[in-house]
């Protein structure tokens, strides 16, 4: 019986390698369950930052609570987010040696420094847990400065290596083999920046929507404490710069797609022909040619993607066949991505237009749930990004250089490997909603920290942080 199954699952896979459908689907779920957590390491120290100085500026005991429980559950995501990037280390070389196989002395140097950020994020991260009531306010303080830049290095040389995918350089192909390697030059590829940008204003967008959302609940709930209200205003705040740029970084990245990869930007625009003047189609896919079901606003698509009235969109009639993407997945994403980018955008302009306005929007039920329902939101949209970009690429691994049939393993096993990493994750997701529910309930009974050898609230005092002296 599990013969014949994974022999239907490797006939699923169409041509290429045994391993290759595998890899994807295993290479898929756990980077996107991990690229979650990675936000949190790139955003939430910022934040815990800023309520820590208010709580040490104005002796506000309010906001080194809220410090407080956010340092412990930044912990608890940083532990298991050890895990899931551990795997997806060792996940490059098990599922796609043909791809770090030949280019491995070209992407050694970003997965170098990742390891290094990776190590001085967890440094200081235990230095700050362990500070609280241990060190003066503000050198304690200080230790969130470190953490979050690792946390950001971290991530940019992650997103680096992606970019260089995109946009691959910094070597020469001779023969087939790789000479000539400029590991500097691919690390900081002509793709990196921007694309940088767009995930490190997501991860605000997604951890400002989550934090914000969960203190929109408990206000739901009749919660109207300060407690509440800071843990709300703090992260919204976050979030709101993010959604308000995120739509201008994306515009001019879209626009760099159109002269790196117009197959990309055909998939996203749905596009079968080359089109002057092109409309922007929302919805619909694309069945034996045509497009359907998409409805379409005329000379759209050329402004939002050219900056133009009458400039063309690239379409698949000139893309061969076989370098063509997976047109319809690339398609949904992206406007899924776009579209909620879109509705967020709107949300929190309506609620400092309310606040100036001098009506407070906290006390109105309909925005609290469309608060909560924000956060999952924002998860939905980075996904989505993630998806339209990486599929978008396809058949490539690396951008016209290394074809993703030749990158995949050609194990026969690698679906073992799949249920392994689903096993894995499914544990430590129940084991961190069991500790994070845990803790809140603690939190609700008044526990204003909890106990932990070398976390925050541990020390016999900690009223040097509640004064602002030291």
């Amino acid at each position: 019986m599990v013969s014949n199954t994974l022999a239907a699952l490797y006939s699923a896979a169409g041509e290429g390698p045994p391993g290759l459908l595998p890899a994807r689907q295993q290479m898929a779920f756990s980077l996107g369950w991990h690229i979650i957590l990675a936000c949190f390491g790139v955003a939430f120290p910022a934040m815990i930052y800023i309520v820590h100085r208010r709580g040490i500026v104005r002796g506000d005991a309010v906001a080194i609570g809220l410090a407080k429980r956010w340092a412990t559950v930044s912990a608890v995501l940083f532990a298991i987010g050890a895990v899931s990037g551990t795997v997806l280390s060792f996940e490059m070389g098990l599922l796609w040696p043909g791809l770090m196989g030949r280019y491995g002395d070209v992407l050694g140097l970003p997965f170098a420094f990742e390891g290094l950020s990776f190590f001085i994020e967890a440094i200081f991260l235990g230095i700050y847990l362990y500070g609280w009531g241990r060190m003066p306010p503000r050198r304690h303080l200080a230790m969130l400065i470190p953490m979050g830049v690792a946390g950001v290095v971290g991530t940019f040389c992650v997103v680096s290596v992606n970019a260089w995918m995109n946009n691959p350089t910094g070597f020469r192909l001779v023969n087939g083999e790789v000479t000539d390697v400029n590991p500097w030059r691919a690390m900081f590829n002509d793709g990196a920046y921007l694309q940088f940008a767009h995930m490190w204003v997501g991860a605000f967008m997604v951890v400002g929507f989550v934090v914000a959302g969960v203190y929109a609940a408990g206000l739901l709930r009749g919660r109207r404490d300060e407690h509440h209200r800071l843990g709300f205003r703090v992260p919204f705040l976050f979030a709101t710069v993010a959604a308000l740029a995120q739509p201008l970084i994306g515009h001019v990245l879209g626009m760099r797609v159109h002269d790196t990869q117009p197959s990309k930007l055909a998939a996203f625009e749905l596009a079968t022909t080359t089109e002057g003047s092109a409309p922007l189609r929302l919805g619909g896919v694309l069945v034996d040619g045509e497009v359907r079901g998409a409805l379409e606003i005329p000379r759209l698509g050329s402004i939002i993607a050219r900056n133009s009235l009458t400039a063309p969109i690239p379409g698949l009639d000139v893309v061969p066949p076989a370098d063509r993407p997976p047109v319809n997945v690339t398609h949904l994403a992206f406007q899924t991505m776009v579209g909620i980018g879109t509705l967020l955008a709107v949300m929190v302009v309506l609620f400092w237009f309310s606040r100036w306005r001098r009506r407070d929007l906290l006390g109105a039920r309909w925005f609290l749930r469309a608060a909560v329902v924000a956060g999952p939101l924002a998860v939905l949209a980075l996904e989505c990004g993630w998806i339209a970009t990486e599929v978008g690429r396809q058949p490539w691994t690396v951008w016209q250089t290394l074809r993703t049939t030749d990158a995949a393993s050609t194990s026969t096993g690698l679906w073992w490997s799949y249920i392994g990493v689903l096993v894995v994750y499914l544990g430590m997701t129940v084991g961190a909603i069991v500790v994070l529910r845990s803790m809140t309930r603690r939190w609700r009974a008044g526990a204003e920290s909890i106990s932990a050898p070398y976390g925050p609230g541990a020390a016999p005092s900690d009223q040097g942080e509640r004064a602002g002296k030291g």
